[in-house]
């Protein structure tokens, strides 16, 4: 399986951010795996944002649940993040992947991953 993370590179305060992952070599529908954004702020560990399971049921981290959304095209093979609202702390290299069990992926344990994409955000 093969993900590449797109979206813009630079986003301005206040505004929303939006990533969208392609995948390629598996369907995001097939039993049983769960497909998760993470990001890395400069100088800092990995940070699991939320997942979207084969399902198409959704999870969330607790401290970005309120600005995060994570939702699918089944069609193009995708999923995308949207973070609103966003502020210069945002600023990360963000990371979409692939995982077998939701705790593992919570845990920041993945089978697969994208080669990340920096956003920066700023005015």
């Amino acid at each position: 399986v093969q993900l590449v993370e797109s979206g813009p590179g630079l986003v301005q305060p206040s505004q929303t951010l939006s990533l969208t992952c392609i995948v390629s070599g598996g369907s995001i529908t097939t039993n049983y795996y769960f497909w998760s954004w993470i990001r890395q702020p400069p100088g800092k560990g990995k940070e699991w944002m939320g997942a979207i399971a084969f399902s198409g049921d959704t999870y969330y981290s607790p401290s970005l649940k309120s600005r995060t959304s994570i939702s699918r095209d089944t069609v193009r093979n995708q999923f995308t993040l949207q973070l609103s609202s966003v502020t210069p702390e945002d600023t990360a290299v963000y990371y979409c992947a692939r995982g077998r069990d939701l705790e593992e992926v919570r845990a920041g344990v993945q089978l697969d991953w994208g080669r990340g994409t920096q956003v920066t955000v700023s005015s």
